[in-house]
């Protein structure tokens, strides 16, 4: 009987359209509601705080006719409800129709956990007795999700990046805001679920660029392979057994003078496309109508950035830690930046205000403002692509740099 109760929803499912509520399967619904335990489907499975419009109503009506999920005797689905992590382990322990073993007296929740500890959907970090039940935050559904799918990763902080490049999932606005502390939904918890599910069975789903460039910056620092995958690239060889991003050293994000009297931090190396204006990012600069770009000629102060919106900037948030020589070390509130194997076809051209490689910004005067300008195309390249810091030295005696990034870039010449 339950077999066809699951052949009767897909059936109406497909046939109705899905348009938010489910046209008469409510007793092959009902069956697996009593099967697991669940909450009964209302009739006709309408939901009244479910309406079409609402953004997860797809996910919910499809979740629904699944049978992992479903509303309760009023009626309502209350899908801003908070969901424990016992609940949303269930749900996708069913989901994905993992085997699960009869319940032996315990907690209702744990052959749900068992199955999902045997395929690997729960790390090593499993929460403490009693924490089953709390609710379960954005970040533990993301690396839920992510296991799901066959990702691996021992660096915890990676999770959300990964599950939101996989399209598991989206920010919480229009600005990719990742929320990754809050705790979860109903609606937000199918959502995922169902993603999921595409993403395991080979569909595609719609990625959400600005909550990946937002879970980058999060994991380690800069989010230029979200922005700017086409310039920073490199043959796969170079990162075997990795990902391209684990090429950007983090650890070096620190540097320490050789005499130990500075200490410099990059917080961030954050990648704007001019040519986005939706862009959450473009928010860290000021006016872009008052924004130029310096071409080495110091009488110039008409080269407007907005003149050239097919360009990234890159703009690096950092701090001095501590300055104990400023005789020897300048003092500046952020640390100096360097990017190497870029150059100009044309010098002269450059000069005379054709912007065809990377060039520093200001606003009022050079150095109030810590970014460059790096046109999308129309620039050389001589050798490997670089991005370091270095300490503000006065002289070679205190200079020293961390290289953060060496690749080999899309142009690049074996003869330099």
């Amino acid at each position: 009987m339950r077999k066809y109760g699951w052949l009767l929803i897909f059936l109406v499912a497909a046939c109705g359209g899905i348009s938010g509520a489910i046209p008469s399967a409510a007793s092959g619904i009902a069956e697996v509601s009593k099967v697991f335990d669940m909450p009964t489907l209302p009739e006709a499975g309408q939901y009244q705080d479910v309406s079409a419009q609402h953004w997860a109503s797809p996910a919910i009506v499809m979740a629904s006719a699944k049978g992992y999920v479903s509303g309760y005797p009023d009626g309502t689905f209350r899908p801003n409800s908070k969901i424990t992590r016992a609940e949303f382990i269930k749900m996708t322990a069913i989901a994905l129709q993992l085997e699960v073993e009869a319940s032996t007296g315990g907690e209702w929740y744990e052959p749900y956990v068992e199955a999902a500890s045997d395929v690997k959907l729960i790390g090593d970090n499993k929460w403490s007795a009693g924490g089953w039940n709390q609710p379960m935050t954005r970040l533990e559904m993301a690396s839920t999700a992510a296991r799901a799918i066959g990702e691996r990763t021992s660096d915890n902080g990676k999770w959300m990046y990964i599950a939101a490049k996989r399209g598991l999932i989206t920010g919480t606005d229009q600005k990719g805001t990742l929320s990754v502390k809050d705790t979860t939904n109903r609606a937000q918890a199918v959502a995922v679920i169902e993603r999921m599910l595409t993403v395991k069975s080979g569909g595609k789903v719609t990625v959400d660029k600005y909550a990946v460039s937002s879970a980058e910056l999060a994991w380690h620092g800069t989010n230029i392979f979200t922005i700017m995958p086409e310039i920073f690239t490199t043959p796969a060889s170079q990162y075997a057994g990795k990902t391209i991003e684990e090429l950007w050293r983090k650890d070096r994000m620190v540097i320490d003078s050789v005499d130990g009297k500075y200490r410099g931090q990059l917080d961030a190396l954050v990648a704007i496309d001019l040519e986005d204006p939706q862009d959450p990012n473009l928010a860290l600069l000021p006016d872009i109508h008052k924004l130029k770009w310096f071409n080495n000629d110091t009488s110039r102060n008409d080269l407007m950035v907005h003149k050239w919106r097919k360009s990234y900037i890159l703009y690096y948030k950092g701090h001095e830690v501590y300055n104990k020589d400023t005789k020897l070390y300048a003092r500046q509130n952020y640390v100096p930046f360097l990017l190497r194997g870029f150059s100009s076809p044309d010098m002269q051209a450059y000069f005379r205000g054709t912007l065809n490689k990377p060039a520093t910004l200001f606003v009022d005067q050079l150095g109030d403002i810590p970014a460059f300008i790096v046109p999308k195309n129309g620039w050389l390249q001589n050798g490997q692509l670089k991005i370091s810091i270095h300490t503000p030295s006065f002289s070679n005696y205190g200079y020293k740099s961390n290289d953060l990034l060496v690749v080999d870039g899309p142009y690049v010449d074996p003869s330099f």
